[in-house]
């Protein structure tokens, strides 16, 4: 972990106390779930925390969405009500980003993800996510394209209309102002 991954004494304590207090306002998201035993497993995990905040700073409001027993891990996902605002108008991964020639997006969303330490949610994890609320509702999200999609050109995004769970496609190259994506990270 490089120094500019880590956070300060205070910065811990401030990303601890927020993630803490999301949690106790939503625990419907995580029945069962403890926060004292998160609290150990982030305390013993400074990187994580590094890539919690980052989710926090783009905000995402990432927040505890169940336990992975084979792995002992605690999932966080973004759980902002719309995709996260510091995370749109970005293509899909570094290659469609290359592809541009004019009107270049700032950014990634695979890109970004790697430089945060965190995963794209796949149809699978938005779908469960769904079943926590309604996300997504006046935005989309990137979600993790399959290799054979992505090899011709294309890539997936998810959204909420009609209390549906809606997965469509678009060039992997296109952005828009409405789309992000959402991640995940286990600690």
């Amino acid at each position: 972990m490089s120094q500019t991954n880590k956070l300060s004494s205070e910065q811990q304590e401030s990303l601890l106390n927020v993630l803490e207090k999301r949690f106790e306002n939503n625990k419907y998201r995580h029945q069962n779930i403890e926060w004292e035993k998160v609290l150990l497993k982030l305390k013993a995990n400074p990187e994580k925390l590094w890539s919690l905040d980052e989710m926090e700073r783009t905000e995402g409001e990432p927040d505890v969405v169940g336990f992975d027993e084979k792995t002992n891990e605690y999932i966080f996902y973004d759980c902002a009500a719309e995709s996260p605002k510091g995370r749109r108008s970005i293509c899909y991964d570094h290659e469609a980003l290359e592809k541009r020639k004019e009107n270049k997006p700032k950014d990634s969303a695979i890109n970004m993800a790697q430089e945060m330490g965190i995963q794209i949610l796949n149809e699978e994890e938005y779908r469960n996510l769904q079943k926590l609320g309604k996300f997504d509702t006046k935005t989309s999200s990137w979600i993790l394209t399959p290799v054979n999609i992505r090899k011709l050109g294309g890539a997936i995004f998810s959204d909420f209309r009609y209390d549906t769970v809606f997965v469509y496609h678009n060039g992997a190259d296109s952005y828009y102002a409405a789309r992000g994506f959402r991640g995940s990270l286990k600690v």
